[in-house]
């Protein structure tokens, strides 16, 4: 935080006190305010003196707001970016389920077919699988609770929002023999966990989690 950045504005808050000649028996819940806040300035710039390292000044709501409209209207997002498929992609199986990456694609915003958008300042994720059910009888699986995990085990849900805005609505619970389905799965999650070399969606089987890298 800048110490010189404050200092007219403080200086105009300390003149408007004075010219009202504010006292402690006429002090209102404004001046009031006014003097806790002073009060704080002042401590701060006195720490940072003896050494301390300045504090970090909050984003106000109004520039996230600001941000994230922007990002709705378009400014500054590049739009979608497609990733790279991980070297080795290979077919998996969630029981008799086969399961294979297809693409991979990151964006701020998602719109579907109605029109219906969601903005975010993180990201949204979108994973395209092909499956096919390679068993002879049915096959039971629900992707509602597919979810992605990172190296650090931090997991993330399926967005449920954007599932519905630009995802596959309804995912399939049931695979018939030989049923081939293409599947949009959509996340949210942070940039930097998108970049994560362990990210992978894991699949709840009746045999277990099943993990798919996703990088």
């Amino acid at each position: 935080m800048s110490l010189h950045a404050p200092s007219r504005p403080l200086a105009f808050l300390t003149a408007a006190l004075l010219l009202g000649g504010c006292t402690k028996d006429s002090s209102t819940p404004e001046s009031e305010a006014t003097a806790n806040t002073l009060q704080k300035l002042r401590a701060e710039a006195d720490r940072v003196k003896k050494g301390g390292a300045a504090s970090a000044r909050p984003e106000p709501e109004t520039d996230k707001e600001s941000r994230l409209a922007g990002l709705a209207a378009g400014m500054g997002d590049s739009g979608p970016s497609k990733l790279r498929l991980p070297a080795r992609n290979d077919t998996v199986h969630v029981d008799t389920v086969a399961m294979k990456l297809t693409g991979l694609e990151s964006s701020h915003s998602v719109r579907g077919r109605s029109g219906l958008g969601l903005t975010t300042e993180d990201l949204f994720l979108r994973v395209e699988l092909v499956t096919q059910n390679v068993g002879t009888v049915p096959a039971p699986l629900s992707l509602d609770d597919a979810w992605l995990a990172d190296a650090k085990g931090q997991t993330y849900a399926l967005a449920r929002d954007a599932q519905a805005v630009a995802g596959t609505r309804p995912l399939p619970t049931t695979w018939a023999p030989e049923q081939r389905t293409d599947v949009v799965l959509m996340f949210e999650l942070p940039p930097e966990a998108v970049q994560d070399e362990g990210l992978a969606l894991v699949v709840k089987g009746a045999g277990g989690d099943v993990r798919i890298p996703l990088r």
